[in-house]
């Protein structure tokens, strides 16, 4: 690590807090050993190789990623367990995976929510000669992808994987993306409850069709924290845990010392309304919340370098342009030249729009690790 003051970095940077990032991540292994469920972290958040090291060698079984770019960089670079938590029916795609898993001996795992996505797998197993384990996704309250519960073509989906030699239906995955808009922590508490209950209604419906379902895989970091409930099942996926951000703040679920994200900015004009800082919405995102909620309020929260471990005089992030963050003055005035700063409302659209983390020691230390997955969205 080289030794170097904040005020010597260029900005805007985004800064990761090495002793936070280490304690969130053995809190939610922790918390997995606890209660008897592996962990797999979710990677999108980071998309950092470096981190990802970091939660397996702190227990994690693998990784799960969104995008067949992203995880293709994990499959490449040696990790043993991945799950794609993505409905992916293009050929190109599956193609490109199932040949990385092959020459890495990757034990890869996909989902799907419709025959459609049966058909896609199928297809592509039989043309590579190949048994794919495969989850089917439960929607368990975000409607996003993923079968209702009492959706009658699940029975038909699962006939239709047991039909076929070439797939290997191992379980069911959900996501309770709901939580990130939930108004308090009690309310997560009860999304949390709600999804293992959901999910041990649909595991007892495929097991009446005499399909055993081995694996129940749940992931959302606000339910992670906050979830009491575990009977049947057998894996959680958190991935904002990491970092966190101003949501699991706003819903009560953390406390600020928590947060090891931040982003490093310069405040660079002063008028006499606002602090225009140099990150825009090409570094903080425009995000107001994770999955579109729109439940922040601005676009983050700003301190004076000074002022950010004790949280003293908090400057909202108002607006954003494209390359300028707007401070509401509230009666603090930081010259030209003052640095901030900010904490954003969701840090894994800010993790993929940089090339590096800039991670901060205790001891005010420093190194650069890379984004390796950064702009992997195919």
């Amino acid at each position: 690590m080289t030794n170097i003051g904040l005020e010597q970095l260029q900005t805007p940077c985004v800064l990761v807090d090495h002793t936070r990032l280490i304690r969130n991540i053995k809190w939610a292994q922790d918390k997995a050993n606890a209660h008897h469920v592996r962990l797999r972290p979710h990677i999108k958040t980071h998309k950092c190789l470096e981190i990802a090291r970091l939660q397996l060698a702190e227990g994690a079984v693998g990784v799960t990623a969104s995008k067949t770019d992203e995880a293709l960089v994990f499959i490449n670079s040696g990790i043993k367990s991945v799950t794609v938590a993505y409905p992916i029916i293009s050929q190109a795609k599956l193609d490109s995976l199932l040949a990385a898993s092959a020459t890495h001996r990757t034990d890869l795992r996909l989902l799907l929510d419709s025959i459609t996505g049966v058909e896609a797998l199928a297809l592509a197993a039989e043309r590579h000669k190949t048994t794919i384990s495969v989850f089917v996704k439960i929607d368990v309250g975000l409607h996003r992808c993923g079968l209702l519960e009492d959706d009658p073509n699940l029975t038909t989906i699962i006939h239709r994987i047991q039909s076929d030699t070439r797939l290997r239906f191992i379980g069911l995955l959900s996501h309770a993306g709901n939580s990130y808009s939930a108004k308090c922590a009690g309310d997560v508490l009860q999304i949390a409850r709600e999804e293992c209950r959901i999910l041990g209604r649909v595991k007892s419906r495929i097991e009446g069709l005499g399909v055993e379902v081995t694996e129940v895989s749940v992931g959302a970091t606000p339910t992670t924290i906050v979830s009491d409930v575990y009977e049947g099942i057998t894996e959680i996926r958190p991935g904002n845990y990491v970092f966190m951000d101003m949501t699991p703040l706003r819903l009560g679920l953390i406390d600020v010392d928590r947060i090891s994200l931040s982003v490093l900015a310069t405040v660079i004009s002063v008028n006499q309304n606002y602090m225009i800082i140099d990150a825009g919405t090409k570094v903080l995102s425009s995000d107001l919340g994770a999955h579109g909620t729109g439940a922040g309020v601005g676009y983050g929260m700003a301190y004076a370098v000074e002022d950010y471990e004790t949280r003293r005089h908090p400057l909202s992030v108002v607006k954003l342009s494209e390359e300028h963050g707007f401070l509401q003055r509230n009666g603090v005035f930081l010259p030209i030249g003052s640095q901030v700063r900010v904490i954003p409302n969701h840090a894994c659209p800010v993790a993929n729009l940089t090339d590096t983390l800039v991670v901060l020691s205790d001891a005010g230390k420093f190194e650069t690790w890379k984004v390796d997955a950064r702009g992997c969205v195919l």
